[in-house]
């Protein structure tokens, strides 16, 4: 769920003339493209020649709201928005631009459309996602025909006994589990050289705006699924930037909630201080749907008992086009300077804010990192690593007995034996640094964890917030795209990610703007359980901008 090797490194949206089409394929074909199952992983050739338009897709910019006044009248069904996705998946996931964003594929999906369906025509609607295609990230467990690997050789074919706990949300809602999203493996927690988006399973994932540009990680797949119009909705995790990076990157929002809001049960962990599941999606609408769908308590994560008083069932009400109206807003300008465009980006939204009759508090400090004691970059990784190898045994170690992998030990012997499969390009030393760490007893990792959490706090948000008496603060989310490099690893710009995801506080990127077509998005973040403000100030930032443009699939920028 890590975004990255630690420490850290205008189109309208319209709902006009929606229609069935006559593009959708035969059922014949359908039902081929149901059976597929788990896609090649082979590395995606340096340049693809790209065979998909956009433009010429009927579900294309579709949000969730206007498919579900289609299907209402009848002009859709969830079986034909299933099949026109599955073969969008087929024409560019391995073909034309070889995305490489879906992993496997749902070999249930017709079937369980046609079911929704039924239930539709006999009055029976679960929720706004009924018969909704959802992409998961591939660390994200699913009790049917689908693998859970977090991208790596070591569990494939695992198939998880019981579905993650958002995921029994996301079923009871009506939403349909359409694909794997390829991820950085481990979540981007193996390697200190790791390139983002790539993994032993999937290979590399290409940014669908420029296809030899970086779609970030960890959640790569997830954020390019929903921005190529692969899938209408996405669920990506984070530990640190992990849905806010991709999500800048790729031209979509996403949502990386309070820690507690969205139940971490069944899914492969790097950190319980930190991880947290969360939207992706093409708008904050449709992001702010999907939310209030995944939130929810859980018994079997414990720290989610504060979202039953806490946490909604709804988020749709703070959609507000003048939101941002009040609104006291702080600019952390810590988190600019390291690109003069992406710094345009953020002025001209800082401006927007300023229209919209918010009160921009420019600039706020959000206090010290480092200092005399430990940097919060160094007691972040301490923590991550002590809390990766205790929740990772526990996930693997429920894995059947006779399984290949069933431990931290086990997976680094594995990445050993198949190195020229899973490590050709870098290695796995964050593995090899979690395996050298103790139990969580450890006065290391408590003087880390306490370390973090009053710099992230205490002395940074919190303090911060009460200070200026702020509803948000505002940050660049990170830097354009940077090309893929698979030999010397990700070359990060800047981000703002590291307070709210140390925090557990919640944060959601918007995108703000483009930098040589590349996409950048702008974070607002601010106290544990601030969504709803958060969503108002998101929602009102985008309309009045409309930041997002269609990918063009550009091979490269040259």
């Amino acid at each position: 769920m890590a975004n990255r090797s630690l420490p850290h490194p205008p189109l309208c949206h319209s709902t006009a003339g929606i229609t069935r089409r006559t593009f959708l394929r035969s059922s014949a074909a359908a039902g081929a493209m149901a059976g597929v199952g788990p896609l090649a992983c082979s590395p995606p050739p340096a340049q693809a020649t790209v065979q998909v338009q956009t433009g010429d897709f009927p579900l294309e910019e579709l949000g969730v709201a206007a498919l579900g006044t289609a299907m209402a009248a009848g002009e859709w069904t969830s079986r034909q928005v299933v099949d026109a996705y599955l073969q969008r998946i087929d024409q560019m996931n391995e073909a034309g631009p070889a995305l490489r964003a879906i992993i496997e594929v749902n070999p249930e999906a017709s079937a369980q459309a046609d079911q929704l369906d039924r239930e539709r025509r006999a009055g029976m609607i679960r929720g706004p996602l009924h018969g909704v295609p959802v992409v998961l990230k591939d660390n994200i467990d699913t009790a049917d025909q689908m693998t859970t690997t977090a991208g790596s050789l070591a569990l494939q074919g695992w198939l998880a006994p019981r579905d993650a706990g958002l995921v029994e949300r996301l079923r009871a809602g009506g939403a349909l589990i359409l694909a794997k999203a390829n991820l950085s493996e481990w979540a981007n927690f193996r390697s200190t050289r790791s390139s983002s988006g790539w993994s032993g399973r999937g290979g590399q994932c290409r940014n669908p705006y420029v296809l030899d540009r970086n779609p970030c990680g960890s959640s790569s797949g997830s954020g390019v699924v929903v921005s190529a119009n692969l899938s209408m909705l996405a669920v990506g995790t984070e530990t640190d930037g992990s849905i806010v990076c991709p999500a800048s990157a790729n031209g979509v929002v996403g949502v990386k909630p309070t820690v507690g809001l969205v139940s971490r049960s069944g899914v492969i962990p790097i950190s319980e201080s930190q991880d947290t599941a969360g939207p992706m999606a093409r708008t904050v609408a449709d992001a702010a749907v999907l939310l209030g769908v995944l939130a929810g308590v859980d018994p079997r994560d414990p720290a989610t008992e504060e979202a039953g008083d806490r946490g909604l069932a709804d988020y749709t009400g703070f959609l507000d086009a003048d939101g941002a109206r009040g609104m006291r807003i702080g600019v952390a300008r810590r988190f600019l300077g390291f690109h003069e465009e992406v710094d345009r980006v953020v002025e001209s939204a800082i401006a927007v804010l300023r229209d919209l009759g918010a009160v921009v508090v420019d600039p706020v400090d959000l206090g010290a990192t480092g200092g005399s004691g430990m940097s919060l970059g160094a007691a972040e990784t301490e923590v991550l690593l002590f809390e990766f190898k205790t929740g990772l045994n526990a996930y693997l170690s429920a894995r059947p007995l006779e399984a290949e992998v069933r431990s931290l030990t086990e997976l680094i012997a594995f990445n050993q034996r198949h190195a020229d499969e899973e490590m050709p390009y870098f290695g796995q030393e964050r593995l090899l640094e979690a395996e050298a760490r103790g139990p969580q007893s450890d006065p290391r990792y408590l003087t880390a964890l306490a370390t973090a959490r009053r710099l992230a706090r205490d002395e940074g948000i919190d303090r911060t917030m009460d200070e200026h008496r702020l509803d948000a603060i505002l940050g660049a989310t990170g830097g354009p795209a940077w090309t893929t490099d698979l030999v010397n690893g990700d070359h990060f710009g800047g981000s703002s990610s590291v307070y709210p995801a140390v925090a557990g506080y919640p944060n959601i990127s918007v995108p703000a703007g483009a930098v040589h077509g590349l996409p950048v998005g702008v974070s607002f973040f601010g106290r544990a359980w601030s969504e709803p403000l958060l969503i108002r100030i998101a929602y009102g930032f985008e309309q009045a901008t409309r930041a997002r443009r269609v990918p063009e699939l550009r091979p490269s920028l040259t």
